[in-house]
Parts: C-alpha cells; structure tokens; sequence
C-alpha cells in the first residue's frame, strides 16, 4: 500500500511539472514575435525571439534608447536579464521581472508599476527568424574565414516575421556600441532590410538595402554591398 501511495504521489508531482512545462512553453510561444507601442511621439519596438529580448525606442527618426538582453517565462512572469542599455548601464547582469498577460493580438506588461499595452506585429514565424551571431566573413584574399568569440564582446542579429535588429554589446564590460533595425523581407533568394531606426546614423533611417541570402545546412549565407559600397560574405549561425 505505501509503494502504491508513494508511486501516485510520484505521478501527481510528474503530472503538475509538466503542466507547469507546457504552460510556460505556450506563454513563450505567445509572447515570441514583434510588439509595438505607440507613446506620443515616441515608438516602442519590442522583439522577442529565442530567448532573447530587445526594446527600442525612436521619436521619427530620433534613436532614444535600446535595452535588451536573455528571458525565461515563469508562469505569466517573463524574469528578464538585462545585458545592454543605452541609456544607463547600471542594470546591466540584474534581471527583472515582468508580469504579463496576452488577449488576442494585445501584449499587457507591468513594469515598475506603470502598464504598458503592445500590439502584436507578427508571430516570429518565417524561415529566417531567430538570434544570429556572424560566424565566418570573407576577407580581403576572397576566401572566408571562420570568426571565432573573443572576449566578452557580442553582436546579436534577431529578425521575427518581418522585423530585424542587431546589437553590438559588451555586458562584460556594460557597453553598448551600437544597434539598428526595422523591417525586412526574404523572397527568391533576396534579402532586404528597411531602416527604421540606427543609433549611430539617423540619416540613414529610410533607407533599404538588398542582399543576396540563402539558408544552407542550418546557416544563413549573406551578401552583397555594404552600406559604404564594400563588398560583403557573411555567414550567421543560429543561437539554438
């Protein structure tokens, strides 16, 4: 009888952790994707992908600010673990949690006692979305060399459904050098992006550039010219 009670008790705890499993994996999938908000002038660009988040803010053509960094789902608690910020670094390695809800196409998050309503953009589903990290670029002899992780420094590339950033960061160090994104479309072989913000140079906000890309064995094959005219093979590897 106590093999028996204990074998039942063992089943209801395996039976309640996977719910809790399930339950967190659905709130992942519903919370994955583009977000927007729309703050007076100001624009508020929430992409999660991956287990990775970022939030940018622009007024027109005027970067604010950006932050971002990793994610688990607990419960309806996205526990955020900041890894830049533009605006004040002194977050950066802490995480914070965010209480969430979704109803249709409306992300709800509380923070810090304000609440903030998102529309959704798109569901982070299309053949190239994912967190990249450039692996391999072609140097100046043609041939393409693989690009091996020094240091605490990172660029990130996430692209959702239809809309991209990269971020350039150090969180060893708390630094942030740099990020811009917007939308993008991937058809027969062309890749192009569409500017809507840039930390760096806001006159290129407007702009579009065109690539060449194909997904081959898992990898992102990318190239083309640069914004300065320069020629460029990349390749991106998938974070997971």
């Amino acid at each position: 009888m106590r093999a028996l009670v204990k074998r039942s008790t063992f089943f209801g705890l395996l039976l309640v952790l996977t719910g809790m499993i399930m339950n967190a994996q659905a709130q992942n999938n519903a919370i994955t994707g583009a977000w927007q908000l729309k703050d007076g002038e100001n624009q508020h660009h929430l992409f999660v992908q991956d287990g990775m988040y970022f939030h940018t803010v622009h007024r027109g053509n005027e970067f604010v600010a950006s932050q971002g960094g990793s994610y688990e789902i607990s419960g309806n608690v996205m526990k955020a673990k900041m890894m830049y910020n533009s605006a004040d670094n002194s977050g950066v390695g802490s995480v914070m949690e965010v209480p969430f809800s979704i109803s249709g196409d409306v992300l709800t998050a509380q923070v810090q006692g304000n609440e903030a309503s998102f529309r959704r953009v798109d569901k982070g589903d299309a053949p190239l979305a994912g967190v990249w990290r450039i692996t391999g670029r072609m140097g100046d002899d043609g041939k393409v060399a693989e690009i091996h992780q020094t240091g605490t420094r990172q660029t990130y590339k996430m692209l959702t459904g239809t809309k991209f950033q990269w971020v350039a960061m150090d969180p060893g160090k708390k630094e942030f050098s740099g990020t811009g994104g917007g939308s993008y479309t991937f058809k027969d072989g062309k890749y192009t992006e569409n500017i809507e913000f840039f930390s760096r140079d806001n006159s290129r906000v407007g702009a579009a550039l065109s690539f060449d890309g194909k997904l081959e064995n898992g990898k992102w094959h990318h190239s083309g010219l640069s914004s300065k005219g320069a020629k460029i093979y990349e390749i991106w590897s998938r974070l997971k």
